[in-house]
């Protein structure tokens, strides 16, 4: 069945989008102006209506305010949403912060061994098998037969779905953009893929109906990335390696 075309007036939007808060977090900003709405359209050949839903999108995202009589500017990085999957995705991938990665996973810490906890005692046999499915695709993945870090994600929002919090399961977006960046990088740093018997750990906790060993278990996982984090931010001569991901 073929796909729906996206309108091409929307597809142009959402990459005047992506132009502009790419270049708002680099900065290109910071010592000129914010162009007026015709300036934008001329510089990226888009017509009025696109150039201003555009702005309008990113004045959504915390990036742009628009003031009576002063026009459009960037506002300060503090008033960015950080929460919204572009602009976390935008900084990130920026310049690669490990601060902003810290500040990440320390919220993963706090957010995931308590969305287990619930999957343990809330999770039916379909999000249970969701689980299931993720932790396969790792598998799979260690075999070269599936991509290692869209099957790692796969899991951990799986997780937040079998909550049936709808506000855990509106996290997903958010978590799977940024751990597309962490999971690159932890891997990088240990030189393999995420530790399968961690994540079976999990899964067999949540199964077990025990919110306490889930919790635990996924507190162990996310406390690793924490450390190979911490151990990237020290000084080469502290360095002492790490180990695991998420």
């Amino acid at each position: 069945m073929a796909q729906p075309r996206i309108p091409r007036e929307r597809s142009l939007t959402y990459g005047l989008v992506e132009t502009l808060g790419q270049l708002i977090v680099t900065g290109a900003f910071a010592t000129q102006p914010f162009p007026t709405e015709g300036e934008l359209s001329r510089q990226h050949g888009t017509s009025r209506s696109v150039t201003r839903e555009a702005v309008k999108m990113l004045t959504a995202k915390g990036l742009l305010r628009a003031r009576p009589r002063q026009g459009t500017n960037v506002t300060v990085e503090s008033q960015w949403n950080l929460l919204d999957p572009d602009v976390l995705r935008w900084l990130l991938e920026r310049k690669f912060s490990l601060q902003l990665l810290a500040e990440f996973t320390e919220m993963r810490l706090a957010i995931e061994p308590a969305a287990a906890a619930l999957a343990a005692s809330r999770a039916d046999r379909e999000a249970i098998e969701q689980i299931r499915a993720g932790l396969e695709r790792m598998h799979a993945a260690s075999q070269g037969d599936d991509e290692p870090v869209a099957a790692d994600i796969a899991f951990h929002t799986a997780v937040l779905v079998a909550t049936g919090n709808r506000f855990f399961a509106q996290l997903d977006p958010m978590i799977n953009t940024a751990l597309r960046i962490s999971i690159r990088f932890t891997n990088r740093i240990k030189g393999r893929a995420a530790d399968i018997a961690q994540h079976e750990e999990v899964l067999d906790a949540i199964v077990a109906g025990d919110g306490e060993r889930a919790a635990l278990a996924m507190r162990a996982l996310i406390g690793e990335v924490l450390e190979l984090i911490a151990t990237a931010q020290a000084p080469p001569a502290a360095r002492r390696g790490g180990r695991s991901s998420a």
